[in-house]
């Protein structure tokens, strides 16, 4: 199981200094969109320039101009990019083409898929490389409410899927017992005491 550790904030130094402790327990480092927003493709170029060995994944959510953002992208140091599934099949098609010719990859975001089934169904043919399965940040219910809707997900495709939702010490385990090819960690990590420390627990939990 893979750990993709997020960083969905907009100071770009501070996610620097964090990135940096983290990324011995990393398989991916996202570029969350707060930061996208705020500094743009800068906020690539300087993560790629301070880790330049490391796997990282710009959180465009692209729902349009997907030729032109995923170039922009993986020339300022990107190797994933993430596309909504609730943009036109066109667009998806488009991204993944457009990142395969530049030896890159693509993840589809389920968060606004008008059916989870057939996104999943769907998403091989379109050239996607890795799902992404969660629900909206802002949602206060249990991260495990939309664990019911997970065959929906796995049930449709056999690309990997990883899963997001506000993970923490607490629910991780129960988590895994879905059997993710991936986990994507935010708060709980960047926002601790420790970042580090906190990082090497989910890491070891995974090869526990």
């Amino acid at each position: 199981m893979r750990l993709q550790i997020a960083f969905d904030m907009t100071d770009l130094e501070k996610a620097l200094a964090v990135a940096t402790a983290v990324a011995p327990y990393a398989s991916i480092l996202e570029i969350g969109s707060l930061l996208l927003l705020k500094h743009g493709v800068k906020a690539v170029e300087k993560f790629r320039e301070t880790l330049p060995d490391k796997t990282l994944l710009a959180d465009a959510k692209i729902v349009d101009r997907g030729k032109n953002t995923v170039t922009m992208l993986v020339q300022a140091g990107a190797d994933w990019v993430t596309v909504m599934a609730g943009t036109g099949k066109e667009v998806i098609h488009s991204v993944a083409t457009t990142a395969h010719e530049l030896h890159k990859s693509v993840m589809l975001d389920l968060l606004d898929a008008c059916s989870l089934g057939q996104s999943a169904l769907d998403a091989k043919s379109l050239g996607v490389n890795a799902l992404l399965f969660h629900k909206p940040y802002e949602q206060k219910e249990d991260p495990l409410a939309f664990a019911d809707k997970w065959e929906m997900v796995r049930g449709n495709t056999n690309l990997p899927i990883f899963i997001s939702g506000k993970i923490t010490r607490e629910s991780v385990e129960k988590i895994q017992i879905l059997n993710p090819d991936g986990l994507v960690i935010g708060k709980a990590i960047i926002e601790a005491p420790n970042p580090a420390e906190e990082a090497k627990f989910f890491f070891e939990s995974f090869s526990s």
